[in-house]
């Protein structure tokens, strides 16, 4: 690992403020973003995007009730006139993968540190859960503000009514990249899993939440000497009670197989795979999350 602390693992961490009808999630990565980044060539902002991408999906995926295998959640930002064209990151099992195509030349010209709207233009943010128990549930939302992270707090606010607060952060180095993030939700009624009705943004429980976990700095989110646990601590040592759940490790988890492939192609027609074949009789698949080329002889 690139961090000099076993603090800085790869982790989530889930907590409760019972008191506030609040939940959180805390994440930090360390290996997950150097393998995940290895994968391909990406420039300084794209890095950056994609390192804010992979915390936000583990923080958002860390919500999910079911860890099975079949439950996952998929963040995708998408537009087809910015220098970034498409942003793919998904969370299974606490498995994180994820990567980001660009036009090289559209990038360069944005200079050192492009904003959001500069990256993608008009785009769109596509959040998907998938429970594993056959739901599946999406929100849209445009891509705006000044991060990932604020788009996202629209679509919890937008499309489930739910008011969230996240806060990331991310540096690359020397010694690789880390980044890691926390996310705050009130949930109306209480306890998680309940209906949620007449949500208030402006709920007095609500505003003393987001007031003391928005006090957290990007420098507190990165220290390595901080554990996940510490960090809850100082933001919320004052309410009267505080769960804090166990937490569990992350991955770089890329779910791409010659085996795995070769199922998916062999359910096409004869004909279909025919035009598939290079001239050897191969069928080439390229990943792009691992960037691996498999070749099946079928």
């Amino acid at each position: 690992m690139n961090a000099t602390a076993e603090t800085f693992a790869d982790k989530i961490l889930g907590f409760t403020v019972p008191g506030r009808n609040a939940r959180g999630r805390l994440v930090r990565l360390d290996r997950v973003v150097d393998e995940v980044l290895a994968a391909h060539d990406y420039p300084p902002p794209v890095t950056h995007l994609l390192e804010e991408a992979l915390v936000l999906t583990a923080l958002m995926g860390g919500l999910l009730k079911s860890e099975g295998d079949d439950a996952q959640l998929t963040m995708q930002a998408h537009t087809k006139v910015g220098a970034v064209s498409l942003l793919v990151c998904d969370y299974r099992g606490g498995d994180l993968r994820g990567y980001a195509e660009f036009d090289a030349e559209r990038l360069a010209e944005l200079g050192a540190n492009p904003t959001l709207p500069a990256l993608f233009g008009e785009g769109y943010l596509a959040i998907t859960f998938e429970t594993g128990a056959g739901q599946r549930y999406q929100g849209i939302v445009p891509l705006e503000g000044d991060g990932l992270a604020q788009a996202c707090e629209s679509y919890f606010s937008q499309s489930e009514q739910i008011p969230t607060l996240i806060r990331v952060a991310s540096r690359s180095g020397g010694r690789g990249g880390v980044a890691a993030g926390l996310l705050v939700q009130h949930l109306a009624d209480g306890e998680e899993g309940r209906e949620r009705l007449h949500v208030r943004m402006d709920h007095p429980d609500w505003e003393h939440v987001a007031t003391m976990a928005g006090s957290i700095g990007h420098d507190e989110l990165l220290d390595e000497k901080l554990s996940l646990e510490t960090l809850v601590w100082r933001l919320l040592h004052e309410e009267d009670e505080v769960r804090v759940q166990v937490g569990s490790a992350l991955s770089r988890g890329c779910r791409c197989s010659a085996d795995y492939y070769t199922s998916v192609i062999s359910r096409f027609p004869e004909s279909e795979r025919d035009e598939m074949r290079n001239d050897s009789g191969i069928i080439s698949v390229d990943c792009a999350f691992c960037a691996k080329t498999f070749e099946l002889p079928i």
